[in-house]
């Protein structure tokens, strides 16, 4: 199991925000985290890259515990997280940003190549790689924030509501790349309001509720459970 989730709680002072979930992600999935906002999907990725403390449970990568683990040797273990809202650099250029997402890395046969796929998966970044982040539309920015998580060369992407105010379209092409990354050897786990979209692309799905997972099972059967489709579907 690549990662593996177990018993988790994580509080917010006195806000119990996680209640003991567990989960699993097999290496070479896309895994989906399905809920309304305030559900603790966010809180979940940012547990796992570190950002934020379990109060009690287990989060194992590779077998490796990574309770005690700080989020930059988080990220040196091979996880990297595309966080909510896109948080790019913004008065840094897009390349200077690709090459913050490599900031652990010295291999420079190895960046460069990585550079050269985030361009070719995203040749509008390659246009605009002289321009400052901060000018790019939503969508372009996006594409950068996932492309500098790809900097890192990370085993497993936690993707953070990647489709959040974007038009259908741009939604569509983003979500089509991602996939494209998933069958190039990224793993990923994927957190997302667009229930219907996450769906389509994950094998697998957990449906979170105040904390908690009320759901979980194949991606196909979740799109198709009538609980889901009224609560997060539109019907």
């Amino acid at each position: 199991m690549l990662l593996e989730i177990n018993d988790l709680h994580v509080y917010y002072g006195a806000i119990h925000a996680i209640k003991g979930i567990s989960l699993e992600v097999e290496a070479g999935e896309i895994v989906t985290l399905v809920g309304a906002n305030g559900a603790g999907k966010s809180t979940t990725l940012r547990t796992i890259s570190g950002l934020q403390r379990a109060k009690k449970g287990a989060i194992r990568f590779k077998d490796r515990d990574l309770g005690n683990m700080a989020p930059h040797e988080i990220v040196a273990a091979g996880i990297s997280q595309v966080p909510e809202g896109r948080r790019v650099f913004a008065n840094l250029t897009v390349r200077e940003n690709l090459e913050m997402g490599a900031y652990r890395r010295s291999d420079r046969a190895g960046i460069q190549k990585d550079m050269k796929r985030v361009f070719e998966l995203f040749p509008r970044l390659e246009e605009r790689q002289k321009q400052q982040a901060g000018t790019l539309s939503g969508g372009e920015q996006q594409m950068l924030a996932i492309g500098r998580g790809l900097m890192s060369n990370p085993t497993l992407m936690l993707l953070d509501e990647p489709s959040m105010g974007l038009a259908p379209l741009l939604v569509k092409e983003i979500f089509a790349i991602v996939k494209e990354i998933n069958e190039a050897g990224t793993t990923i786990l994927l957190v997302e309001q667009n229930a219907h979209m996450a769906l389509s692309i994950a094998s697998k799905g957990y449906v979170l509720e105040t904390g908690q997972i009320v759901l979980s099972g194949k991606a196909s059967d979740l799109a198709n459970n009538e609980q889901v489709k009224k609560a997060y579907l539109g019907g």
